[in-house]
């Protein structure tokens, strides 16, 4: 199996688990107040959406052979579009829709620590 082939299944993997993880944190929210569940699933989208888009134009660059140093910019850039897509989506959750914060705050940084824990615990099955 070639890099780019498992790097992609290995995203895909990443953000399967992160979208379970909301999505079950979200329900057990909803056991409490249904406002508690919905604010939990826009703090799981407000981390993973970002993610997705990051990886969606990760792969759509992979095909293209980019000039030297363009990868550390693009990477770079795309890093910055996503943190601001990320404050951008939680602003909407607390200002427009009005989401509760606590379940919010703790799905979205549940996602987060998924985000980095789940690379680690999947090599090591590997």
């Amino acid at each position: 199996m070639s890099v780019s082939l498992y790097s992609m299944k290995f995203a895909r993997t990443v953000l399967l688990i992160q979208l379970v993880t909301f999505v079950v944190i979200g329900l057990l929210f909803m056991l409490k107040d249904v406002s508690w569940g919905v604010s939990a699933l826009a703090g799981g989208l407000a981390a993973w959406l970002p993610n997705v888009f990051f990886m969606f134009l990760a792969w759509r660059l992979q095909a293209q052979t980019p000039a030297k140093g363009r990868v550390a910019w693009s990477f770079a850039l795309g890093e910055v579009l996503k943190v601001f897509a990320t404050v951008l989506l939680l602003m909407v959750a607390l200002g427009v829709f009005g989401a509760v914060f606590l379940p919010l705050g703790l799905t979205w940084l549940s996602v987060l620590v998924v985000q980095i824990l789940a690379p680690a615990v999947i090599n090591n099955k590997g």
